[in-house]
């Protein structure tokens, strides 16, 4: 049977868990946290929410969403090539359920500690379901990677695999059984926090995918003022995605289904070398997949033939009827 405890347990379980850093000069307990922004590095912020319903099914495991509620955040900061450093958590549940913060607690510190987060601050409440993490970041001055920066001759890559994620939500959606292997994508998503510290001074531009590659991509692009052409046939499938899904619906997922959480980065030609190095040394799955035109805006994915394939929509869109 599950315990239920006052906000005040609440705030006093996550505290006792929190693991802390040397730049925390006051964390947990206070009005506010108070952290110390190293000499000579600059400051990148990132926040995400999460809702029952939307961005997780409602039979996801506390742990799962534990993850996930940091790894989005993560992943942005990963597409700015900066180091994690700190975050705060806004977190509303139906009730104090000691059991289940006790789960989504296993999911959110093992990723944090993975990757050297600590957990300063943040609030708790009554309502429905809803995770709300906001990640702060460091990088060199003026070091950051930005989805503005995509110049026209510009090979474009994709970290990992497309599609998986999607994949596992239209299962669950129609009923049928999920793959254990697709699941796992869409609960615990990977921040390539690694690979996108290790882009900034190679690639130009880059972006994580959270609402499908091609709305993704198109927004890098318009804030570059390029276009992009996308090999269809070229996007990395994972082995469980290629044997659930015939052809037509596998562009489909991979090309807008979205919550994949890879980096699609643009970088030039003369980078492909060292790309391929560096994206070894962080054990991070890459590859070219097009490239950046000058017909600004303009997002085509075509096949191996060069004819032109128009998806059934480009991307999730979250005020959509």
């Amino acid at each position: 049977m599950a315990t239920h405890d006052s906000e005040f347990d609440l705030i006093a379980r996550i505290r006792a868990r929190a693991a802390t850093r040397g730049d925390v000069l006051l964390g947990i307990g206070d009005d506010a946290a108070i952290l110390r922004v190293p000499t000579g590095r600059d400051l990148v912020v990132a926040m995400d929410t999460l809702n029952v319903g939307v961005h997780f099914p409602e039979d996801t495991a506390p742990a799962d969403i534990g993850w996930k509620a940091l790894a989005v955040n993560l992943s942005d900061l990963a597409a700015m090539g900066a180091e994690p450093a700190w975050c705060v958590l806004s977190l509303s549940v139906p009730c104090a359920d000691a059991a289940w913060i006790d789960g989504f607690l296993d999911g959110f510190f093992e990723l944090a500690a993975r990757d050297g987060v600590a957990l300063v601050g943040g609030d708790t409440t009554r309502g429905p379901l809803s995770v709300c993490v906001t990640a702060h970041g460091l990088v060199a001055p003026r070091g950051g990677l930005r989805r503005n920066a995509a110049r026209v001759g510009d090979d474009i890559w994709i970290t990992g695999t497309l599609g998986d994620a999607a994949a596992a939500l239209r299962q669950w959606q129609t009923g049928i059984a999920i793959d254990a292997a697709l699941r796992a994508r869409l609960d615990r998503p990977t921040p390539r926090v690694a690979a996108g510290r290790a882009l900034a001074g190679i690639a130009h531009a880059c972006i994580d995918v959270s609402d499908g590659l091609l709305a993704d991509l198109g927004h890098a692009c318009r804030a570059s003022r390029v276009g992009a052409r996308v090999a269809i046939d070229a996007l990395p499938a994972s082995s469980a995605l290629r044997a659930a899904f015939d052809s037509n619906d596998l562009r489909a997922l991979q090309t807008a289904g979205g919550d994949d959480y890879e980096l699609c980065f643009t970088a030039p030609v003369t980078a492909r070398l060292a790309i391929e190095e560096a994206m070894a040394l962080c054990d991070t799955p890459v590859a070219r997949i097009g490239a950046i035109t000058s017909d600004s805006g303009r997002v085509m994915a075509c096949d191996a033939s060069g004819a032109e394939w128009t998806p059934p929509r480009r991307g999730y869109q979250h005020f959509a009827n």
